[in-house]
Parts: structure tokens; C-alpha cells; sequence
């Protein structure tokens, strides 16, 4: 098969090779082989190339963590046939072939085509677990959505509405701040020409916001902290400023706020059963037509270093989804 691979960590236009490499084995009894239509492109993939990631894998190996394909092949064990159409995470997307373990897997409904479900496992998982789940946002309460326009972003301003809060997204430029308004967003702060602390006092009479959502980290962070309600949940996703926030435990005690974690990675090997669940019901809801993706492109799988840019030079919005043609 041909596929992208990562001989030795480094930026990704020098790192990345498209290259002829063995077909996947089935890596357990309890797993299949797909035929890659699609991969969903995203921020952490840079980080994997790099050697910068939490987890460093094997060298060489094929980048790339969500793909739908069709199986072609399976495990003894395998709860899949041939010819089912799966989406999954893991490693190994960018390819014309992959290797899918079972418990990080899906089987597609139908209805959702190949791009929307390439692009839907990560980040709706993400925002819907850590908003619903984690963050146990109710109905009328205020949602702080930051970067906007990103992936997770325009997926949390969805899961926002549909659990019945009021969105306030940051975003900055006219097309970012119209992708917010288009996704579902009731407000959006330009974070470069608005004061984002004095505007969200502004949009809820001083109280704050009840959830925020932050996969920005640096200045999002800290102004997150100066304009968050009593009793409201700071939800750390990601840094993708580049600067990893610290809090004083004062500031905490005096909010009586929450700060927690979401790193949906670790649900998968620690709760699987509520992984399941929760897809299932993002399943139901793109099907009642509440959480269809944003993607803003759909490229060759051989245009992976393209993608690859957009999301560096701040290019894309959304996702960007890789076809195998």
C-alpha cells in the first residue's frame, strides 16, 4: 500500500515520505483491517510528527489518528465483518490501509457519509463528553467557547446549543468570527479588538460564564479565570497558544470554581463503555441534523503536508478531511 511515513521526528515537511510500506497485520484478535476512504486532520497529528506528542510512537510508523474505511479483514475475535463501514482513532490514518483495534471503533449508521465520519469521532467526542459529562452543563447556563473556528471549537459551540446553554464564542477575523455566528454561536468575541473579561461580563449583567471551554490555553486561560461565574467550570482541553497556563489556588477558593482536565485519549483505555455511549448518542443527534461537522476542506490523501499548512497559517476552520480517491 502507499501511505505517509515518519522515518525520524521533525517538522512535517521534512519529516513526512509517501512511500510504498507493508499492508497493516491485525495488531490483535479483536481487531480489523480497513480500507482507508478517509482521515480527519488534526492539530495533535503536528505533534506526533514531531516527537512531541504524549505518546511517541515506534519509528517508522504512518501518522494519522481518525479514519472511516471499509474492513477487509478481521481478527478471530473481531466484533466487525467484512464489508462493514467503521470509523476510528488511533495511529496509522494516513494511508491507504489501517489497522483498528476494536474498542476505538465505530460502526458508521447510515446516513453519515465517509467525510462527515471521518471528521466526527475526536472532536465531538471531545466537546460533548466534556461539556455534558465532566462539566455537567445544564439548560440556560452560559458556555465560553474559545477558539471558535477550530475543530473543537465549532463542535463545542454545537453541543453548546443543543444542550439548551447560551454560546459566547473568541475568535478573531471576519471569517473565523462569521464561522462562530454560522455554527450557532449567540455571541463572539473578537479577541484581538475586544476586551474578552469586560465583554463576557457585558453579554450575562456581570455574572461570567458557567462552563468554559479552553483549548487555547495562555491569554484565553487567564482571562478565563477573571470572567467565570460562582460555581462555574473551567474545562482545560489543549494549549494550541503554545503557553501552558498555571493558577493560584487562592483564585479557585475565591470563585468557588471547578478546574478539571479533558483528555478524551485516556477515556478510551479507562472507560470505553461511556466512549460507546456517548457516540451513540452523537450519532443520534448528526442524524437529527445537530452536530454536522464544519469542514472547510476535503483533500487528496497525497496533499497530507497541505492540510498540513492550512492549520499552521491558521488557513483552515474546522476540520480537513484526507480522501483516498
Amino acid at each position: 500500500m502507499k501511505a505517509w511515513r515518519v522515518h525520524e521526528f521533525g517538522p512535517y515537511r521534512d519529516a513526512l515520505v509517501w512511500e510504498d510500506c507493508p499492508d497493516p497485520e491485525l495488531p490483535s484478535p479483536d481487531s480489523s483491517v480497513i480500507d482507508v476512504h478517509a482521515a480527519g486532520v488534526n492539530f495533535p497529528d503536528i505533534l506526533f510528527i514531531q516527537g512531541e506528542y504524549q505518546i511517541k510512537p515506534p519509528l517508522p510508523f504512518v501518522p494519522g489518528i481518525e479514519a472511516v474505511g471499509t474492513v477487509v479483514e478481521v481478527g478471530s475475535q473481531s466484533k466487525y465483518t467484512i464489508g462493514d463501514r467503521i470509523a476510528t482513532t488511533g495511529i496509522g490514518a494516513f494511508g491507504e490501509k489501517m489497522a483498528a483495534q476494536d474498542s476505538m471503533t465505530f460502526l458508521v449508521p447510515p446516513g453519515m457519509n465517509n467525510v462527515d465520519a471521518a471528521a466526527i469521532r475526536i472532536i465531538y467526542e471531545t466537546s460533548y463528553m466534556a461539556i455534558k459529562y465532566k462539566a455537567q452543563m445544564q439548560p440556560g447556563e452560559v458556555l465560553l467557547v474559545h477558539g471558535g473556528a477550530g475543530g473543537v471549537g465549532t463542535s463545542a459551540i454545537q453541543v453548546g446549543k443543543a444542550l439548551g446553554g447560551m454560546v459566547i464564542a473568541t475568535a478573531t477575523g471576519e471569517r473565523d468570527i462569521k464561522v462562530c455566528f454560522d455554527t450557532g454561536a449567540d455571541h463572539v468575541i473578537d479577541w484581538q479588538n475586544e476586551d474578552i473579561v469586560t465583554r463576557v461580563k457585558e453579554l450575562t449583567d456581570g455574572r461570567g460564564a458557567d462552563v468554559i471551554y479552553d483549548p487555547v490555553g495562555g491569554d484565553a486561560f487567564d482571562a478565563s479565570t477573571h470572567c467565570i461565574n460562582f460555581e462555574g467550570r473551567l474545562i482545560v482541553i489543549g494549549f494550541a497558544s503554545g503557553r501552558i497556563p498555571e493558577i493560584k489556588g487562592h483564585m479557585i477558593l475565591n470563585k468557588n470554581m471547578s478546574v478539571m482536565g479533558f483528555f478524551w485519549t485516556n477515556y478510551l483505555f479507562k472507560r470505553p463503555d461511556l466512549v460507546d455511549d456517548y457516540q451513540d448518542e452523537i450519532n443520534r443527534l448528526y442524524l437529527e441534523g445537530k452536530f454536522p461537522p464544519v469542514v472547510s476542506a476535503v483533500l487528496p490523501m497525497t496533499d497530507l503536508p497541505k492540510s498540513l499548512d492550512m492549520i499552521t497559517n491558521r488557513d483552515a476552520y474546522g476540520k480537513i478531511v484526507l480522501v483516498n480517491e
